[in-house]
């Protein structure tokens, strides 16, 4: 999977924001403050390999339920084959359509939504679009996590939830920053 990856990053750089799958410490930071000892809804954005796809569903209640939204048709084709969960959704579609999907699959709201999209390559108005449907969806008490490779987030995080708090992740290629965001 990890040539893959790196064929996908080669090819198609809007879409694919690193050179490496991100590693399992730094989906133990991006999964820390998630509550899996309840029923939870969540969205994922951006999955890739599926790093943090495999570590939510280790964690989720069999009530619980995962849409995960991967736009590249190679990552949605393998990921697709890989992993099957009756709790987990695949969409092939752009998290700008999160509104439409909760409503398909009968979700009126989300606790969390975890995202892997490179925010710093994905143009503004299409940027802005998926930020406000993640925050529309996410219930009252909800959660935004999403991590990058700079700090170039914070000021549109903080424009539009009522409190971020970022930790860094050093052992990832290349290291990042872990934005916890609330509602």
């Amino acid at each position: 999977m990890k040539r893959i990856f790196i064929s996908e990053f080669l090819k198609q750089r809007k879409m694919v924001g690193a050179i490496a799958p991100s590693s399992v410490f730094l989906r133990k930071k991006m999964l820390a403050r998630i509550d899996f000892s309840k029923n939870i809804n969540i969205i994922e954005l951006g999955p890739g390999t599926g790093i943090f796809t495999k570590g939510i569903l280790k964690k989720m209640s069999s009530k619980s339920k995962l849409l995960s939204f991967e736009l590249n048709p190679t990552f949605y084709l393998k990921l697709t084959n890989k992993i099957q969960d009756k709790r987990l959704t695949f969409i092939n579609d752009s998290a700008e359509n999160i509104k439409l999907h909760l409503k398909q699959n009968n979700i009126e709201s989300v606790d969390y939504v975890i995202s892997s999209l490179p925010l710093t390559v994905i143009p503004d108005s299409i940027k802005n679009t998926i930020i406000n449907a993640s925050y529309e969806a996410l219930c009252e008490n909800g959660i935004f996590v999403q991590f990058q490779y700079s700090l170039n987030a914070k000021k549109l995080l903080t424009s539009k939830f009522n409190c971020v708090d970022i930790v860094f992740s050093p052992l990832n290629i290349p290291p990042a920053f872990v934005y916890y965001c609330e509602k």
